[in-house]
């Protein structure tokens, strides 16, 4: 089976960053507070190679409710060299988690952002994303990293 790729002219962009916005990251309070937070991933160019990677983005708008889930493959960064964002309230919380389920242990991270409601409009974070290297063993797997 074969997808077509989006039409670039109907999805999302940020004004601020040029990034693509993963279908369905904008609007998301139920209280109406407008969108406050650009949150952006950026994947390390060593990372582009991986066929089973992917990021899981949660928002959390209260604990233990989650207001939305998204799978965003790596390859997704080779179709949109740009990268991709998502846009939250100050409200909730933001988990990322890094999954690449080919190696051996396959290998797994999780950052989580509080967003803090007194945050100022336009507050752009970047999260980087940085899985170890092949070469680096099975022992290696902590070395998985966001943020760093």
């Amino acid at each position: 089976m074969t997808q077509t790729p989006p039409d670039p002219n109907q999805s999302y962009r940020s004004s601020a960053s040029n990034r693509n916005v993963i279908p369905g990251w904008m609007n998301l309070s139920r209280t109406g507070k407008p969108d406050t937070i650009e949150i952006q991933f950026d994947l390390d160019e060593a990372d582009l190679s991986r066929d089973q990677a992917t990021l899981l983005v949660e928002y959390w708008p209260v604990p233990g409710e989650i207001g939305l889930q998204s799978l965003l493959p790596v390859r997704a960064f080779k179709a949109a060299p740009e990268g991709w964002c998502v846009f939250v309230p100050a409200e909730g919380m933001v988990m990322i988690r890094a999954i690449d389920t080919q190696p051996t242990p396959p290998q797994l991270s999780a950052h989580g952002i509080t967003l803090d409601p007194t945050t100022q409009p336009g507050t752009q974070v970047n999260v980087r994303v940085n899985f170890p290297k092949p070469e680096s063993g099975p022992n290696n797997v902590s070395n998985l990293q966001l943020n760093n």
